[in-house]
């Protein structure tokens, strides 16, 4: 398609991903994002194009649960834009509880398909292709919980730390291919989940915040890269 820098964002329509699919429109990036709900994915297409009508806005509907689901999303984008030099892996998912409890409905399967495999697969169809072009950036949205368990986290954690450990193993694997890996972990960040808090916004970090940072950090020399950035509410964890 176009030769205009594209970018791809999984899991994209609102809190992070939606901050990073507004903060690459701005500046003139074509943008590929999908969520799993249709609605969501009209709604934030319909508000982006409407601000943003000189930029390519794709959105698509994609379970980032299902294996055949996320292969044939990051096909279509291959397949479709010529100039991929982005891919943000946002998609996660938090379910609270504690692994080691005999009554925890484990959750750590579905956990890990969202939170690690999504990745994965998206690096499976994508990863060539930034080979061929002899360059690109992965973005891979872990958490604090990726480094430091905390109470409660339960598989939400085990996962983080999952897409950690395939975060950096992937960056040594690239570094020699032009490749750019990029670990994100964000403290307690103020998105819908949160709304229903009695902490006031202020308290939490913002996902413009990490939008911005994101932004910056794709855009350096060729010879610089910024492997991990940990970001937290200033005040501390939440």
């Amino acid at each position: 398609m176009q030769n205009s820098k594209t970018i791809v964002v999984t899991g994209a329509s609102r809190g992070i991903g939606r901050a990073i699919v507004e903060k690459y429109a701005q500046n003139g990036w074509q943008v590929v994002f999908c969520s799993k709900n249709p609605d969501s994915v009209a709604k934030t297409m319909q508000e982006l194009t409407q601000k943003y009508p000189q930029t390519l806005i794709d959105g698509q509907v994609c379970d980032m649960s299902q294996k055949e689901a996320v292969l044939g999303f990051a096909t279509y984008c291959m397949q479709t834009y010529e100039n991929i030099e982005i891919l943000v892996n946002n998609a996660g998912i938090y379910i609270p509880g504690q692994i080691s409890a005999s009554n925890y409905d484990d959750d750590l399967e579905e956990l890990m398909k969202i939170n690690l495999y999504s990745a994965y697969w998206m690096g499976k169809i994508l990863i060539p292709h930034f080979e061929q072009n002899k360059q690109g950036y992965i973005v891979n949205i872990s958490s604090i919980a990726g480094i430091q368990a905390y109470p409660n986290g339960g598989s939400y954690a085990v996962t983080k730390f999952a897409l950690t450990g395939y975060t950096k193993t992937i960056r040594e694997e690239l570094k020699t291919k032009n490749i750019k890996v990029i670990g994100i972990y964000p403290g307690a960040t103020y998105t819908d989940s949160w709304s229903n808090s009695d902490l006031p916004k202020e308290r939490f970090v913002a996902a413009e915040d990490i939008a911005d940072i994101i932004f910056q950090a794709t855009s350096l020399s060729n010879s610089a890269v910024v492997e991990d950035i940990i970001i937290r509410p200033q005040l501390g964890d939440i």
